[in-house]
């Protein structure tokens, strides 16, 4: 078998795996103060009823319940770092499990607390705030709590819809144990016979290959992992997706979409602008595709070969490497900045690095107020783990700026901006790597890894969106849904970008609704597409403005959840509800569709 075989979780160096030391030393650390804060809840349920006897009361009541969320997120944070890295770790996945259940209980213990700041009134909490300077930084929660009126409900049924997160968000668990503990793929086979182990965290990397016959089995057995498991995979995603169609009828939301929007004040239309700028530049996708063929010298392009590497010889990028471009790209951030990002990646082990058995899929950062903006990802020293190291490094340093500079109730910031950072980072690294005097061969592979990054945020993250409405649409209207149903949907949706240019296997293409964990988070997805937008359009603000461009992009980063997202960036400098950032964004793909011709021609 070529290839070493995957590392047990024990091999790892633990100089390359994150420090969840620095969250409990141990597990009898982390049990006890799990223990405290189930202890601490019961106690918090005194405050019930008393929030509006005047500001002190107030006060003090949001101070302890603010202290007993951030312990529980603690405790939730330590468990999932041990569950991600190793799913075949039964005891850490209990542990996992345990706090889940907790953090089902404390949302449902502190329901209370909304509707009671309502029952006060707005004019009343002014005046408070006013008598008890405790209450100031609160203005913007309250506002936007006053918002949101009319879809909060009673203490009683916030309480009944708190208790039933953890139930009703189980499916997610499911789908993590299937798909990275218990799903097996058959080995790729490359052109030479041998063998290579494909698992959540190789099977990648193995499509950046050379080898064809690699790609091309790697894609397929990949797939075919989830088409074994279709009819179980479907039912629990339609689970996930009923479950938000439940909440948006008890919060008297028009529709699903309405309702993820509204919560962080983003206009529908942001959403269908989003989607109708896609289709528009539709045209942008098949030109590529037609450059990429001709690129690799072959008369049919199959979906293996989106990755496929167009030299020879694809650079090699270490880890160490990696971390001195991305630090040297972010530079015109200055000092407090980079300081902070190397001081993270080189002493307190913020970053998981490399894969190894029952390591969970894909990249992605973590972490709580208190602690350290932890990543995970799997490492494999080439071009496109440098920019999944930029990116988890954005959304790392975005976190790690809003909890130096705000008070734990606008410690987090919502997903419209988080896509911003991450993306940001990869484009000032690869507009750094693009000015260097290196090699053909590595600037090619840093638009290839452009590419990709396109590719998944500008093909297949809109794809995504259009699929998961249609299908929130069609449970909101009682319809019945099957696998079949939903791969034949998302295989016609993905043959519009792709044209003709691209030689489809529809069912492998369609099943991909169940390789993407990211559906289980309602109407998360399309906001990759808008985040790497504003992402581009500040990047080259900073590139072309300076210090003062630069300064606008840090404050965005600081705002963290004390505004809201729509407007921090645009006082960053970007307005996400007009078109221009995104149909600025695919003038920067054509350009790298431009330039790729030009060098591979």
């Amino acid at each position: 078998m070529n290839d070493k075989k995957l590392p047990a979780r024990s091999e790892i160096d633990p100089q390359y795996t994150w420090n969840k030391e620095s969250v409990f030393a141990d597990v009898n650390a982390w049990q006890q103060a799990l223990e405290r804060v189930k202890h601490d809840l019961e106690g918090l349920s005194q405050l019930q009823g008393h929030l509006s006897e005047g500001p002190e009361v107030l006060a003090d009541g949001l101070e302890a319940v603010e202290d007993l969320y951030m312990r529980m997120l603690r405790c939730y944070v330590y468990a999932s770092m041990s569950q991600s890295v190793d799913a075949t770790n039964q005891a850490a996945v209990a542990r996992h499990n345990q706090a889940m259940s907790l953090f089902g209980r404390v949302m449902g213990g502190l329901a209370f607390v909304d509707p009671e700041l309502l029952s006060i009134g707005r004019e009343t909490l002014r005046q408070w705030q006013e008598e008890d300077a405790r209450l100031a930084e609160y203005n913007h929660y309250f506002d936007n709590l006053y918002r949101k009126q009319a879809h909060i409900r009673s203490a009683e049924v916030e309480q009944v819809l708190g208790l039933v997160r953890d139930p009703l968000s189980s499916a997610y668990t499911v789908y993590n144990q299937l798909t990275d503990a218990d799903l097996q793929f058959k080995p790729a086979v490359d052109s030479q016979g041998e063998e290579y182990p494909v698992a959540q965290g190789t099977w990648g990397g193995y499509l950046f290959r050379p080898d064809r016959e690699l790609r091309r089995t790697t894609y397929e057995n990949y797939h075919d992992g989830y088409l074994a498991y279709k009819n179980a995979l479907a039912a629990n995603l339609l689970s996930s997706m009923k479950a938000n169609v439940f909440e948006s009828r008890v919060r008297r939301h028009q529709n699903t979409l309405q309702m993820a929007l509204f919560e962080n004040n983003i206009p529908t239309d942001v959403y269908e602008s989003l989607i109708k700028t896609y289709r528009q530049h539709l045209p942008t996708w098949h030109r590529y595709w037609r450059v990429r063929r001709k690129a690799l010298g072959v008369d049919k392009l199959y979906p293996y070969d989106i990755w496929a590497p167009l030299v020879d010889d694809p650079p090699r990028v270490s880890y160490d490497q990696a971390l001195e471009w991305i630090t040297a790209g972010l530079a015109p951030l200055g000092d407090e900045y980079v300081s902070a990002l190397r001081q993270g990646t080189r002493e307190q082990r913020w970053i998981d690095v490399y894969p190894n058995v029952g390591k969970t899929s894909g990249a992605f950062s973590s972490g709580t107020y208190g602690t350290h903006p932890f990543i995970l990802m799997s490492f494999t020293d080439d071009v496109s783990s440098l920019g999944t190291l930029a990116h988890e490094l954005g959304h790392s340093m975005h976190s790690y700026m809003t909890w130096k500079y705000q008070p734990f109730i606008y410690a987090r910031y919502s997903l419209f901006a988080a896509e911003v950072a991450s993306n940001f980072n990869q484009a000032m690294t690869r507009a750094y790597l693009l000015e260097q005097d290196l090699p053909k061969e590595v600037k090619i592979g840093v638009i290839e890894e452009a590419m990709d990054n396109f590719h998944r945020y500008f093909l297949i993250m809109p794809t995504l969106a259009r699929f998961e409405l249609a299908i929130h649409q069609r449970l909101e209207n009682g319809e019945g849904l099957t696998a079949d149903m939903m791969t034949e949907l998302l295989a016609a949706l993905f043959a519009e970008p792709y044209g003709d240019e691209m030689t489809m296997d529809e069912e492998r293409v369609g099943i991909q609704w169940a390789t993407f964990s990211h559906l289980y988070a309602d109407y998360y997805v399309y906001q990759y597409a808008t985040g790497i937008s504003a992402a581009n359009t500040l990047a080259q603000r900073v590139l072309n403005e300076g210090p003062e461009a630069a300064e606008a992009y840090l404050n965005f980063l600081k705002a963290g959840g004390s505004v809201y997202a729509i407007d921090a960036l645009k006082m960053a400098g970007v307005d996400m509800t007009q078109p221009e950032p995104v149909e600025e964004t695919f003038g920067v793909l054509a350009g790298l569709v431009d330039k790729l011709e030009e060098l591979t021609s």
